[in-house]
């Protein structure tokens, strides 16, 4: 019997490596000539880059950049090899780096992020993944592609600082200058929205909000974003309402597509790939997966979707364990997840289940070993 061990992290409480190590135990307890294998994963978000390098024993690189309020802030991403690396946005333009009484879109930029991609492209690495959830800003990404040499210019032709409140004032974008490196290198963009440029399901209206634009301020940014838009569509012909995810990360998405050439791909479906999820089902028997909630949002982008449908392809059946399930949670089953077993085992505050989250989650492995178990003794027999 082997087992392959690939859960999601429960935030806040549990690590995708801590899964794996009390599952490791619980095993053991159980099936004591199992095989094991394990690897950490995450779905695109939070903790990607470390995801991918604790799977594939790669590397942190640090640098110094400017942060979202142009402030010098010290950020890292994550070498795989010698020409592959892989960033999370949210590591030098996130939201979590602006104190509450500063979150205002207009003035926060993503030139951070152009920043790390620079410094990788010095570096000579040319296939570049990046994460670009949890952003603190909605300039476009126009941060960003400053920082590689691409110029926005107002209307007396002045290069535009690249930040939301700019957005209005552009009316040409000159290239001319842009990282020649760039053509040299592979973008793929982990992204799971689908939100186009502009519009009521747009950037501005639909994330706008949660980085502290008020209604006033989201109006305006929206008419700044839709200038953006009509610039691009005059000097590149393409329509960012009429594209996924172009409006992900506040428009972050529309710049590495249009002016990096980059691949949106899921995140779930990229980190799968880096960390060669399908080389690691090879002689495995069955395959436990998990994270803290499961609800209807399990399918679409998450880890037990991913994992469950690579291992419905291979016919290699994958069992969850999670902290808790919501409404829709059983959709997970379509997507091959076979059961799913939760860590609560009685009616009990929040707060405690999160004060023994550990201890939880053993109990649970048990449990689904030992089930595992009796129905290969019912087989037998």
């Amino acid at each position: 019997m082997k087992f392959l061990f690939a859960s999601d992290s429960f935030k806040g409480t549990l690590s995708s490596q801590k899964t794996a190590e009390l599952l490791t135990k619980a095993a053991r307890e159980i099936f004591p000539d199992c095989r094991y294998d394990s690897i950490v994963v995450a779905d695109g978000g939070e903790g990607t880059t470390d995801a991918v390098l604790a799977a594939t024993n790669g590397q942190k690189i640090s640098l110094q950049v400017h942060g979202p309020l142009w402030e010098d802030i010290t950020c890292s991403y994550g070498i795989l090899d010698q020409n592959r690396v892989v960033m999370e946005m949210a590591a030098a333009s996130g939201l979590p780096l602006v104190p509450k009484e500063k979150k205002d879109p207009r003035y926060t930029t993503s030139y951070g992020t152009g920043e790390m991609i620079a410094d990788a492209l010095k570096r000579g690495y040319r296939d570049i993944s990046i994460a670009i959830g949890g952003s603190a800003t909605n300039d476009g990404g126009i941060g960003c592609i400053r920082a590689l040499g691409g110029k926005f210019l107002d209307d007396c032709g002045q290069e535009l600082k690249g930040c939301g409140e700019d957005l209005i004032k552009i009316r040409k974008i000159d290239l001319t200058e842009l990282n020649p490196l760039v053509k040299e290198c592979k973008f793929t963009v982990m992204c799971d929205v689908t939100n186009p440029l502009c519009g009521k399901d747009g950037a501005t209206y639909t994330f706008g909000g949660q980085k502290g634009a008020t209604p006033e301020i989201q109006k305006e940014l929206e008419v700044g974003m839709c200038n953006y838009r009509d610039i691009i569509k005059q000097q590149f012909n393409l329509d960012m309402d009429t594209i996924p995810g172009a409006g992900a990360a506040g428009g972050l998405g529309t710049a590495l597509m249009v002016f990096l050439n980059g691949t949106l791909k899921s995140g779930i479906e990229t980190v799968l790939d880096l960390v060669d999820f399908d080389e690691h089902l090879k002689d495995v028997d069955i395959v436990v997966t998990g994270e803290g909630a499961t609800d209807w949002q399990s399918v679409f982008g998450k880890v037990m979707q991913g994992v469950g449908v690579h291992c419905k392809a291979h016919h290699i059946p994958a069992v969850a364990i999670v902290g808790s399930m919501g409404k829709g949670a059983e959709d997970i089953y379509a997507y091959g997840i076979e059961s799913i077993i939760t860590t609560v085992n009685g009616i009990m505050p929040l707060s405690d289940a999160l004060e023994h989250a550990e201890d939880l989650y053993l109990g649970a492995a048990r449990r689904l070993f030992k089930l595992l178990k009796a129905g290969m003794q019912i087989s037998k027999a």
